[in-house]
């Protein structure tokens, strides 16, 4: 069993914009790659969890998702820090069209894609940890049995009224990496 981080990416590991998609938009949150490889050299695998609703919306598809994931996991890559894998839900019940207006088990806050990565990945779900900036991403990590963590970067300075008390909240990634090396 393995010790995990499943992350939130937008807001969480990036800058949060709506409907990021191009590579010459993305920008790492302050300290973000220095706080993958503190949790990296902790010994925690990462996976990114992400809801993705632009490829429900039809404003960019699936491929322009997955040359941004790997640029982010080459980057990452490039620092020392390894991504095990990257889950990203499509759909969208409301705003969605065609195949991906759906209702689903993997769009946040419904924990698909944490059971997706738990099973794959033989994960330690009691020494496991979600790490977001959003209320949906916080539930997904309590539903899928692992600690939820809220960070105050993207959306996360909006969500502290609506805390769940099993809920730890830090400034970033970088302080709740620093606080969980202090522990380890």
């Amino acid at each position: 069993m393995k010790k995990t981080i499943f992350l939130d990416r937008d807001g969480t590991i990036n800058v949060e914009k709506n409907y990021l998609h191009k590579i010459e938009d993305f920008e790492f949150e302050n300290r973000a790659i220095e706080a993958l490889k503190i949790l990296s050299d902790l010994g925690y695998q990462l996976i990114v969890v992400t809801n993705q609703s632009g490829i429900a919306r039809g404003y960019y598809g699936e491929e322009d998702l997955e040359k941004l994931n790997n640029y982010m996991v080459e980057e990452l890559k490039k620092n020392g820090v390894e991504i095990t894998a990257c889950y990203f839900c499509p759909h969208h019940l409301e705003k969605g069209v065609g195949k991906y207006r759906v209702e689903c088990e993997c769009r946040k806050p419904n924990p698909g894609m944490l059971l997706k990565g738990i099973n794959e990945y033989q994960v330690d779900i009691k020494n496991s940890y979600m790490v977001g900036d959003r209320q949906s991403d916080l539930e997904a990590g309590i539903r899928a049995g692992v600690k939820p963590i809220l960070v105050k970067t993207g959306y996360g300075k909006n969500q502290i009224p609506n805390l769940d008390e099993r809920v730890q909240t830090f400034e970033n990634l970088y302080e709740f990496a620093t606080k969980l090396a202090c522990k380890n």
